[in-house]
């Protein structure tokens, strides 16, 4: 069941046609602050209920990385790994097709979970205009995703946790859950800032390897083969990416990776959640009472979303980049340093700023 609150959300769609076996969803969560901006992902088990939770998170990141964005989110039911490319585009035509009269003045999409810069041609292409969504090709005037604009923001997040922490990062481990556009890019970021990489896993294993894992082998193993567990070399039993003795775990793949019954398992002291909602609230608060320092999806994981911006804005990748690198800086120290002083967990400091922030320009809300 979706919540409904103060915030929203203001509408919700269901899309379906049969004659193409279309089933999807998009949510419009909170337009205050702009147009809704939001993905879409593409998986065989999203839902109504988790496009709404993603929309909500949406809300969040675009207010706290302080850009002219609502929060939305939409969803189209297929396993991208059963269905041929032919049909994959049709789906995301019709799509479009179905969401048309929203696009792009409320809604504007981008890649999630299985779709990328060629599904996003498909998509602008279908509503008729550029701007109906963000992550393009370049020869449509787009800043792809494939830049890992995600995954370098989420390293520039964990090197101000680390100064919080009082950790040096030359001398701090790191794993990273899903080996992704988001996970590779931010495990590549990490090492070139001095970090050792020493656990990482995708949808068909778990790597561990304490003396290191080789960056450039493993993402040439990737391709070639589909998955990290053909990593050959000495390497350790690694059955929970999870409970891996580091001192970083970045999640960056699928929701709800860490339950109640794994806070006990966790070995880590600082979670960055590269990811959508890893974990609930409550796990999440768990996690803070235990010593465990969790750095906000809506907080790390934003260099996606300000990328998004500056192609809408008609800027290039060298302002994404410095866009990107000085939003997260600066909302990661704001978080914290409010966190610390307040003796509050850093999602609880986010979103007192980030509400406050949609609260100042809601005419739904409720003050």
């Amino acid at each position: 069941m979706i919540n409904f609150d103060e915030f929203g959300p203001e509408k919700v769609l269901k899309v379906y046609n049969p004659k193409i076996g279309l089933h999807g969803y998009l949510t419009l969560d909170n337009l205050s602050l702009g147009p809704a901006k939001g993905g879409i992902r593409m998986t065989s088990t999203v839902s109504e209920e988790e496009v709404a939770a993603l929309a909500r998170i949406m809300t969040w990141k675009c207010s706290m990385a302080d850009l002219p964005f609502g929060g939305g989110k939409s969803g189209i039911i297929a396993d991208d790994r059963l269905i041929t490319k032919e049909k994959k585009d049709e789906l995301i035509k019709a799509f479009a097709e179905a969401i048309k009269d929203y696009c792009p003045g409320k809604y504007i999409a981008a890649p999630d979970i299985n779709t990328a810069e060629h599904e996003m041609e498909i998509f602008s292409k279908a509503i008729g205009s550029k701007k109906a969504c963000t992550g393009k090709p370049e020869k449509l005037n787009g800043i792809p995703h494939e830049l890992g604009s995600t995954g370098f923001g989420i390293s520039h997040a964990t090197l101000i946790a680390l100064k919080y922490l009082k950790k040096d990062p030359k001398k701090t481990t790191f794993a990273v859950e899903g080996f992704g556009n988001v996970g590779m890019f931010a495990a590549k970021y990490l090492i070139e800032a001095g970090l050792k990489f020493v656990a990482v896993s995708d949808s068909k294993g778990c790597l561990f390897k304490k003396d290191g894992i080789d960056y450039d082998k493993l993402v040439q193993v990737k391709k070639k083969t589909g998955s990290v567990n053909n990593y050959l070399g000495s390497r350790q039993v690694c059955e929970q990416i999870i409970a891996t003795d580091v001192d970083i775990l970045v999640t960056a793949a699928i929701p709800n990776v860490i339950k109640i019954g794994d806070v006990n398992k966790v070995k880590a002291k600082l979670i960055v959640q590269g990811s959508n909602i890893p974990m609930t609230y409550e796990v999440e608060e768990m996690l803070h009472k235990k010593g465990i320092l969790v750095i906000p999806d809506f907080v790390a994981n934003a260099g996606g979303v300000i990328s998004s911006y500056v192609e809408y804005i008609g800027g290039t990748k060298q302002k994404m980049f410095k866009l990107v690198k000085e939003k997260i800086i600066k909302n990661t120290n704001l978080v914290l340093s409010n966190s610390f002083k307040k003796k509050i967990s850093p999602r609880q400091t986010a979103l007192e700023i980030a509400q406050q922030r949609v609260r100042s320009k809601c005419n739904i809300c409720r003050i």
